[in-house]
């Protein structure tokens, strides 16, 4: 499996934009906008990403694969936020005539408490070997996903430990146009970011599953690569989104040389997102989940045992799998 960037950190647009006091369509009650404007950022022009390697944002949410308790275990995102008392002064702070000037944390005492077992992201900078809020006034971090999880059931429902496997969507290896789920040894996915998407997750804008059946994977960042990139300016990615079948997608990830990324969303074009129909779901897609090599019984209403039930099944749309097997 080819590793591309790994997501440690928000992503930013590869455009400069710019605010619109005009209520936003990604996030309810957000009385401004983030728009592209035509100009390249000085970000994007420094890491080459005329070079870079374009693929799929996926709507969905971070996962990292690291080890904990000597094997390889799957993380979920969180963010260590700053408590009522230092929002409310980082706020004031950003409304003021001295935003110029930086704001002065207490990462002891300014923040909100998290599980002894979180650690916070890789790349996030660091002064006096302690992690800096970001301009969010956020420390992008992750917990490990223990097995009967139940603040992370969706995410535990697509590994297990016992196995060392995890359930994840990608193109078939010998035929491209072709998505394939399958079992991988979570010891291939270390240090990846991945992307859980599914029934419960962020709305579900891919349409999969259902409440009494619902279906989650996770995707490896990257994964899926855009072949008919257009050409890096506003107007030619707007319409590249609003006409072509490739372009119905949340919205591009450039991979740059350096390990920079950059991304483009639907919203910083002012275009809609979810769409009723994605990209991802004009793709045919194949189960290849032959669990026989595993000596023990799998439990028999989890997602693996399932779509063993489904193996070598070919179904026209990732919308068309029901699990009810």
């Amino acid at each position: 499996m080819r590793r591309l960037g790994s997501v440690q950190r928000k992503m930013p647009c590869v455009f400069v934009t710019e605010v619109k006091a005009e209520p936003s369509a990604k996030r309810e009650h957000q009385p401004f906008k983030v728009l592209a404007t035509e100009t390249l950022s000085e970000k994007a022009l420094d890491a080459d990403v005329y070079s870079a390697i374009a693929t799929e944002k996926v709507d969905g949410t971070c996962c990292y694969v690291t080890n904990y308790k000597g094997q390889p275990y799957l993380w979920a995102r969180l963010d260590r936020k700053p408590n009522k008392q230092a929002d409310k002064r980082f706020k004031k702070f950003l409304h003021s005539k001295e935003s110029s000037k930086e704001f002065l944390w207490n990462t002891e005492e300014d923040f909100k408490p998290v599980p002894e077992c979180w650690i916070p992201a890789k790349e996030i900078e660091q002064q006096n070997g302690k992690p800096v809020p970001d301009e969010n006034g956020h420390i992008p971090g992750w917990v490990p996903v223990e097995k009967n999880s139940k603040q992370y059931c969706w995410h535990s429902s697509v590994v297990n430990y016992e196995f060392g496997i995890a359930l994840v969507l990608r193109h078939d290896p010998d035929k491209p146009g072709l998505l394939e789920i399958s079992a991988v040894p979570l010891s291939e996915l270390l240090e990846q970011t991945l992307e859980l998407i599914g029934t419960n997750i962020n709305g579900n804008p891919y349409g999969l599953g259902s409440k009494k059946y619902p279906l989650h994977f996770l995707i490896p960042h990257g994964a899926f690569q855009v072949r008919n990139v257009p050409a890096l300016k506003h107007n030619d990615l707007l319409s590249w989104f609003e006409d072509c079948r490739e372009g119905k997608i949340e919205g591009i990830v450039w991979h740059c040389g350096d390990g920079c990324l950059l991304k483009v969303h639907r919203h910083h074009l002012g275009l809609c997102w979810p769409l009723p129909d994605t990209y991802m779901n004009s793709k045919p897609v194949i189960i290849n989940m032959n669990l026989n090599k595993y000596d023990c019984a799998f439990d028999s209403e989890g997602l693996f045992n399932r779509f063993s039930k489904l193996d070598k099944q070919k179904f026209d749309r990732l919308k068309d799998i029901i699990l009810d097997v």
